[in-house]
């Protein structure tokens, strides 16, 4: 296993937004396909049984859709980008940047600290920016783990 939080397969630059339930598979799956996601389905049951507790869209085009889960082997980070935008719930619209925090259940407060340092950079108008304009998978990732990981 490797200790980066999000690797270029994390990755996905043409995110699919015809649902939030769409989008939140396309990242789960890759979660999955990277062994970081043992159990799909749970892993998806749990996501949504956070997101029905209180809608995870942020202001300005940001969704963080996240949730602790036994289907988790280690804290994950994925990201994905969306042209035309995901419904998270947020009051002034639909996301175009979605990140999707996985954390193992019983883990200690990783995806809290995550969380933290991701609003941080959030609210930085040239962080958004680099994740809208970036062309590469590789090189999002290596700008988020630099960012916020740990």
């Amino acid at each position: 296993m490797t200790d980066q939080l999000i690797t270029a397969d994390l990755v996905d630059l043409d995110l699919p937004s015809t649902s939030r339930q769409a989008a939140v598979a396309a990242l789960a799956e890759r979660l999955a396909k990277a062994g970081r996601v043992t159990d799909l389905a749970q892993f998806l049951d749990d996501i949504e049984a956070r997101e029905q507790q209180m809608a995870t869209g942020l202001e300005g085009g940001i969704g963080i859709p996240h949730c602790r889960s036994a289907a988790v082997t280690v804290p994950s980070l994925a990201f994905g980008r969306s042209t035309t935008g995901v419904d998270f719930g947020a009051e002034d619209g639909p996301a175009t940047l979605v990140f999707m925090i996985a954390a193992p259940e019983g883990g200690n407060t990783d995806h809290m600290t995550v969380l933290a340092a991701l609003a941080r950079r959030l609210v930085r108008k040239a962080f958004k920016q680099e994740l809208l304009d970036a062309t590469d998978a590789a090189a999002v990732a290596d700008y988020i783990q630099k960012e916020v990981g740990a």
